[in-house]
């Protein structure tokens, strides 16, 4: 009886860790230097401004990579920002001109420019 029950709880901890190894979160901490460098190659561009949540956003999204993106803060350069036709924050625009008002994220991006992510970042 006592081999049966100690059977079970090993079974139920087997169950139990495989589950949580199959179902938790993938970090997006995939390296998307090669992501941000592709959309820093096409001439794309993020304005935004440091107290704006969606931006912070969209920054923690690249992590580390975000040092790659062409990134004008709005504030610090608000000439630049108006000459760009800025209503809102962010606002990526791409030398075709075309214009991505709002939080992207990097999926909706990648589609946008044609750079590939990362498989794990998918």
């Amino acid at each position: 009886m006592n081999k049966t029950i100690v059977a079970v709880l090993v079974l139920i901890i087997a169950v139990l860790v495989a589950g949580y190894i199959m179902l938790r979160p993938r970090p997006l901490a995939a390296n998307l230097d090669d992501f941000a460098r592709c959309l820093t190659s096409k001439g794309a561009i993020m304005y935004g401004a440091e107290w704006c949540p969606h931006c912070q956003n969209e920054k923690k999204a690249f992590g580390k990579s975000f040092q790659y993106i062409n990134y004008v803060e709005c504030p610090d350069d608000p000439q630049k920002c108006l000459a760009a036709g800025i209503d809102g924050y962010p606002t990526w625009i791409f030398v075709s001109g075309k214009k991505l008002e709002g939080e992207q994220g990097v999926v909706k991006l990648a589609q946008e420019s044609g750079c590939s992510l990362p498989e794990i970042a998918r």
